[in-house]
């Protein structure tokens, strides 16, 4: 159940991303073709006003297609009518005209073009493939010859667009941090013991394996006294993995359980046990807002300061792939709903950010393109986009690769 909960909150994070791309093209101009729940092939779809509006067999956030997303080239219709054009040498004919007016940057006659080559291809014997790639090519060389191309569109327009996604993702982090402020964040407990888990992070909990148990009082952390249960998670979380003991009294006798290591889980150490009379504090819409904000600035920091370890090759271990993010998920949605909002609003967070990276195919390499484009006057080449697409794909598909085995290595143990 917490594991579907964790796999439905990611996929609305997606949606929710696509949402803000989509709205916003709309907003400005740029009439969307598709805005699919999930992804395609399409289960259900249904087309109103020029939109094509469906829910997509893979149910894993959305799916939204921006017309013209790059500037038309001869190559377009090399790919996409070359077997048609061996089927059918009729084709010939209107295929080369287009290309000649496309090569020449006579768009507008080019799409003047583009009806006769519709009625060439539809009278033409193809076979059901090739006729597939020729209809395909023709809705995607019109739409890179609409006027509401996105590649025609002013800078402006184009970074509104783009940005949207991200700021979508950030705005909702910024918003679920502060329902938790408004229903209520724990403020202090007790220092009694009120539950050891058996579990945390996937392994025994440190507390359970050293042999804490309900009803204990934990006085102290390394022999250091503790006078509330704020002293005690400082002290634990502040451990950073290395061994310490806690002090602890039971049944009116001292204890030291440990020494223990604390595992770091949902982005803090802790060692697997809640404490007894959490108090807990909410607040007004403005100061929860506030405190939300200030914590996604924190937030940011520390995600940025990760990235840069990554690059450095010291913070390989902290990227986290799809595994881990919905296993951290449902062990946030087994323990509280607080807990659950938190995560989900960190990864929403965390979802903005990496896709402001300035690389292609992410939207941070769309927006850097458009101004590179929008400061020159002219469009960069295809050429050019199609190298600094194949660079970032192999480095999304890296940092892909790293989380992933960081996440097999998880599940292992390791």
């Amino acid at each position: 159940m917490s594991i579907g909960i964790a796999i439905l909150g990611l996929a609305v994070l997606v949606l929710m991303h696509e949402a803000g791309h989509f709205f916003t093209a709309r907003a400005v101009g740029m009439r969307p073709r598709r805005f699919y729940i999930g992804f395609p092939p399409a289960l259900v779809k249904k087309k109103r006003k020029g939109i094509e509006y469906g829910i997509g067999a893979i149910p894993l956030g959305g799916y939204v297609k921006i017309p013209g997303m790059h500037r038309p080239a001869p190559s377009d219709l090399d790919v996409f009518f070359g077997a048609a054009l061996v089927e059918a040498p009729s084709l010939v004919g209107p295929v080369e005209r287009v290309k000649r007016l496309v090569e020449r940057g006579e768009f507008q006659a080019a799409r003047g073009e583009l009806p006769e080559l519709e009625r060439a291809v539809k009278s033409a014997r193809l076979s059901p493939r090739t006729r597939r790639s020729a209809e395909r090519g023709l809705a995607e060389v019109g739409d890179a010859l609409a006027p509401d191309a996105y590649w025609r569109q002013r800078t402006w327009k184009r970074l509104a667009v783009i940005f949207a996604g991200p700021a979508t993702n950030l705005v909702f982090a910024v918003v679920l941090l502060a329902v938790v402020y408004m229903i209520g964040v724990p403020v202090d407990a007790s220092r009694r013991v009120a539950r050891v888990s058996p579990t945390l992070a996937g392994k025994v909990s440190p507390a359970a394996k050293a042999g804490l148990k309900p009803g204990d009082v934990v006085i102290g952390v390394d022999f250091q006294a503790k006078l509330n249960f704020k002293e005690v998670a400082k002290a634990i979380r502040s451990s950073d993995g290395r061994p310490i003991v806690l002090n602890v009294v039971r049944d009116g006798v001292a204890h030291v359980i440990g020494p223990l290591r604390a595992h770091k889980t949902n982005g803090y150490y802790a060692v697997g046990f809640e404490p007894a009379g959490i108090r807990y504090r909410s607040y007004g819409p403005f100061g929860a807002l506030k405190l939300a904000s200030e914590d996604t600035w924190t937030w940011t920091k520390a995600i940025g300061s990760s990235l840069g370890r990554v690059v450095s090759g010291s913070g390989r271990k902290e990227v986290s792939g799809p595994v881990g993010i919905v296993k951290a998920s449902s062990q946030a949605a087994k323990t509280d709903y607080r807990d659950y909002l938190q995560v989900l609003a960190l990864i929403s967070l965390s979802l903005a950010l990496l896709n402001l990276l300035p690389f292609l195919p992410l939207d941070g390499g769309h927006m850097a393109f458009s101004v590179i484009e929008g400061i020159r006057g002219r469009a960069v080449a295809r050429t050019v986009y199609e190298r600094a697409s194949a660079v970032g794909l192999a480095i999304v598909a890296l940092l892909f690769i790293v989380g992933l085995s960081n996440d097999i290595g998880r599940l292992g143990g390791g």
